[in-house]
């Protein structure tokens, strides 16, 4: 796993970018993007709520692939749930095993749970770890 600061959409086009999601619909059956870089992503890519939601309903709150480069990296139940341990190993593992079926050879992931989240990323790295290898860049802005 390498890391580095810098602008995750910088890499957009140029490598698998995930996006920290939550497994929470509106009544529409959207997706909540409710901070950071899915907040982000809900003004560059307007329909990309619509299709989460719809793989929520399918497969639940799981590491999804999105279109447009993108792949969903579920980290907490709900926008009003603190980020999930638990979840986010769960999401790593599926992320590797994701990036291993489609032969991805350079993913970057934002800090799971540690920006508007709160989680500190101290205790989450050794989580990822073991999972992430040098295919896999975790990117902070600070």
């Amino acid at each position: 796993m390498r890391e580095l600061v810098g602008d995750l959409w910088e890499f957009q086009g140029r490598a698998t970018i995930c996006i920290t999601t939550n497994g929470h619909l509106t009544g529409k059956g959207e997706a909540v993007f409710g901070r950071g870089c899915a907040r982000q992503c809900q003004e560059r890519f307007p329909g990309l709520r619509s299709r989460l939601g719809a793989l929520l309903v399918a497969g639940g709150n799981h590491v999804h692939l999105l279109g447009d480069g993108l792949v969903s990296f579920p980290v907490e139940e709900s926008p009003w749930s603190n980020p999930d341990l638990r979840l986010i190993r769960r999401s790593a593992e599926e992320l590797r095993a994701l990036a291993d079926r489609e032969g991805w050879d350079h993913v970057i992931v934002p800090r799971p749970g540690c920006g508007g989240g709160g989680l500190l990323w101290k205790e989450v790295r050794p989580l990822l770890l073991d999972l992430l290898d040098d295919r896999f860049t975790v990117i902070s802005d600070r």
